[in-house]
């Protein structure tokens, strides 16, 4: 039960403090880190905080490859064509 508690509050304050960019991955990664910081260790708000972190870099990183991709679109195999 403490560990629902500890994790509706990681999820509550990263919501409050993330941005509405970022807070996608946050959560998802602070929901998974939690659970596997809790079953493993036993520390599921240092899973969650470490998830969250982790989240939030992959979901910037997703993002900036997917705007270099439209920014700069090349053809089927690869090479741009003038």
């Amino acid at each position: 039960m403490r560990a629902i508690i500890k994790c509706s509050t990681i999820i509550i304050l990263a919501l409050t403090v993330a941005t509405p960019a970022s807070a996608k991955g946050c959560l998802k990664g602070a929901l998974i880190g939690g659970v596997a910081g809790h079953y493993t260790v036993h520390h599921g708000l240092l899973g969650a905080a470490a998830g969250c972190i982790i989240g939030r870099h992959e979901a910037k990183r997703r993002a900036q490859m997917e705007r270099e991709r439209t920014a700069h679109p090349t053809s089927r195999d690869g090479e741009d064509h003038l």
